[in-house]
């Protein structure tokens, strides 16, 4: 009975001893500039890997089924320009055919293409990033875009570095803020 009394004591005071504790976050966080830190090395991490795999190996794929290491990057290259054009532009989206690019012009489209983004998100005020907006898996605010383009990224990243693996490159030291 005294166990269970215990039990019920720290069930019922826990939560308000939680409750009750300061945290340091700041009552307001510039989540734009916290987002485009992390974009920003998330550029620089991309392009040091895509750098790493010689030009002769961007046709290369684990199993036929997976898309080569180039297609790898054109896709995250694409999925930044739909993204981003949509969801944080005025410009209307259209898709555009990047399959013969060397690997100089695919990083330098990279680049370019975080650049751009980055502009996008800045230029987009804090209470449009609050604004819902139609997406294929639901509505959804622009703040979860912007979490959805990093994700993406890092997702496909990490496939890369799989690839790098498999070719016995070694893939550049990890990069997390």
């Amino acid at each position: 009975m005294k166990a269970y009394f215990s039990i019920l004591l720290i069930l019922l005071v826990g939560p308000m001893t939680v409750a009750q504790t300061k945290t340091n976050i700041p009552e307001t966080l510039d989540i734009k500039a916290i987002w485009l830190e992390k974009w920003a090395n998330s550029k620089l991490y991309l392009l040091e890997i895509a750098e790493t795999m010689p030009e002769d190996g961007y046709d290369f794929k684990p199993s036929p089924r997976q898309m080569s290491f180039q297609e790898q990057l054109l896709h995250i290259q694409q999925n930044m320009h739909w993204l981003g054009t949509t969801y944080f532009s005025e410009e209307t989206y259209t898709k555009v055919d990047a399959t013969t690019l060397s690997k100089q012009q695919l990083l330098e489209a990279l680049s370019e293409r975080f650049d751009l983004v980055a502009k996008q998100v800045q230029a987009t005020s804090n209470e449009k990033l609050s604004e819902t907006v139609d997406f294929f898996a639901g509505p959804k605010n622009r703040l979860q875009m912007l979490q959805l383009l990093q994700d993406h990224v890092t997702h496909h990243r990490g496939q890369l570095i799989v690839y790098l693996n498999l070719k016995d490159l070694s893939p550049p030291r990890y990069v997390g803020w």
